[in-house]
């Protein structure tokens, strides 16, 4: 009896785990367009300092991204149900976008301000943040980004300034715009799925 009792307990905790790192997914997902922004605010923001040659692209760029992701998410997130994962996925998100704004700020107005550090500086960031979020959403496609961010960041470290260049371009591309859209046409999939009553998989 104990022993039935035991087992039905453990199902319906592993069945809440999985429960929650679906919901955490689909969370994930429905905030596709926040990767998909920052990467075009990547790329107005190299096109900037490159061709502007100002010490303000970065800065006002990533305030701005910065500004329209809070207004933008603070819309979505008063019509939806916080979870702990959520929470979870913010904070590892946050946190990540606060020390690399504060580093690359400070780079900046120091004038120490390196390509190939800040590459590398972005792609360790973007690769730990990936590699966290992927590994509690147990998301193959979300690792295979952290992959590619680490690799972008270390091999900067061994190139010329314009294969670097380059090679964040490409990173920029398939680990933000790429991703970000990937996220959201699964998570409209599941809407469509849901409002149709059909069964949806989150594997």
């Amino acid at each position: 009896m104990n022993t039935n009792a035991d087992e039905q307990e453990l199902k319906d905790r592993l069945s809440l785990i999985e429960t929650m790192i679906a919901e955490g997914r689909r969370t994930t997902e429905s905030w596709g367009w926040t990767f998909v922004l920052w990467g075009l605010a990547y790329y107005v923001a190299i096109a900037w300092s490159a061709w502007g040659r100002s010490t303000l692209a970065w800065p006002v760029t990533m305030i701005a991204a910065g500004i329209l992701t809070g207004i933008f998410g603070s819309r979505i997130k008063s019509g939806r149900p916080e979870t702990t994962v959520g929470r979870s996925m913010l904070a590892i998100w946050l946190g990540m976008g606060i020390s690399t704004f504060i580093i690359m700020l400070s780079l900046g107005f120091s004038g120490r301000m390196d390509l190939h550090i800040a590459i590398a500086i972005i792609g360790a960031m973007l690769g730990a943040a990936n590699a966290t979020s992927s590994i509690i959403l147990k998301w193959k496609m979300q690792f295979a980004c952290a992959l590619v961010w680490w690799a972008t960041g270390a091999v900067s470290c061994f190139i010329s300034d314009s294969q670097a260049g380059i090679l964040f371009l490409i990173a920029i591309f398939f680990c933000q715009i790429v991703f970000g859209f990937y996220g959201m046409i699964a998570e409209s999939r599941k809407r469509k799925a849901g409002r149709n009553g059909q069964e949806v998989s989150h594997a």
